[in-house]
């Protein structure tokens, strides 16, 4: 059978596009390091985030060598974490939910974008092998300030990047004749031990102890001041681990007035 010369080109043509397309496809998605929204994964009552241990406290967190997976939750207007930040080189996994309405979690620049449902967990992997800082924007009306919801990622070089947090407790008040206590957490969200010092101003003293808080861990430091020895009076604090910084003011007086409910 003849073939004529220009059914011939077409043919040819016809070929190179269909290739052309599956390549295309299947760049998109797995060439990228983009995994796809399934869904295999289980509800969740958006009622109940706060008592959930992934989304109480949006985060992210190391699972594995250069592994991280971050806790996304959307609400009417605003993304939390914001900003997310991860390091360089990294592959993360994100998990999102929303806490009232239909949102969806994009990042400019990149290929996330997927709904995010009450009730449901949004999966997506990614890789981020160059620092960079991207828009995270919601592309699912949501309301009257739907326009306002962004938040930002972060991807930092990766020896700046760190997961610590500081919790602190302190007395807001003593007697001249009592001690005052400054309880400070430090958490460690990294896998590998983090080796700091904890150091404590107040006044005209610095108190300061290493600790060793080791991957996944918490380790708390107690620092007991001496109220007669600062003396009556408003006294502020400051507590510094590495680049972390938190304070407050003490008041020393010589005797606290009593509470209308202890009378």
């Amino acid at each position: 059978m003849n073939i004529h010369t220009y059914e011939k080109v077409w043919l040819i043509g016809s070929m190179v596009l269909i290739v052309g397309f599956i390549v295309t496809v299947t760049y998109g998605a797995v060439g990228l390091g983009i995994a796809m929204v399934d869904d295999s994964e289980e509800t969740i009552e958006p009622t109940e985030l706060d008592e959930d241990e992934r989304f109480a406290e949006p985060r992210v967190e190391q699972v594995g060598e250069d592994e991280y997976e971050a806790y996304v939750v959307a609400q009417t207007f605003m993304f939390s974490p914001d900003p997310i930040e991860i390091p360089a080189g990294s592959e993360v996994t994100f998990h999102a939910t929303s806490r009232d309405v239909i949102h969806s979690f994009s990042v400019a620049g990149t290929n996330i974008n997927t709904m995010v449902i009450p009730g449901e967990v949004a999966t997506m992997t990614a890789e981020f092998d160059e620092p960079g800082e991207y828009g995270v924007v919601c592309n699912e009306y949501c309301g009257s300030g739907h326009h306002n919801m962004e938040g930002e990622l972060h991807v930092v070089p990766e020896d700046e990047f760190d997961m610590t947090e500081l919790e602190i407790e302190a007395d807001d008040e003593v007697e001249t004749g009592d001690e005052a206590t400054i309880e400070v957490d430090v958490e460690n969200r990294m896998l590998e031990a983090l080796e700091t010092t904890v150091t404590l101003e107040i006044g005209d003293e610095a108190l300061s102890e290493s600790v060793t808080v080791d991957g996944s861990e918490t380790e708390t430091t107690t620092f007991t001041i001496d109220a007669a020895d600062l003396g009556e009076g408003d006294h502020d604090w400051t507590v510094t681990v590495d680049d972390y910084e938190d304070g407050g003011t003490l008041t020393v007086a010589d005797e606290l007035e009593e509470d209308d409910d202890d009378e």
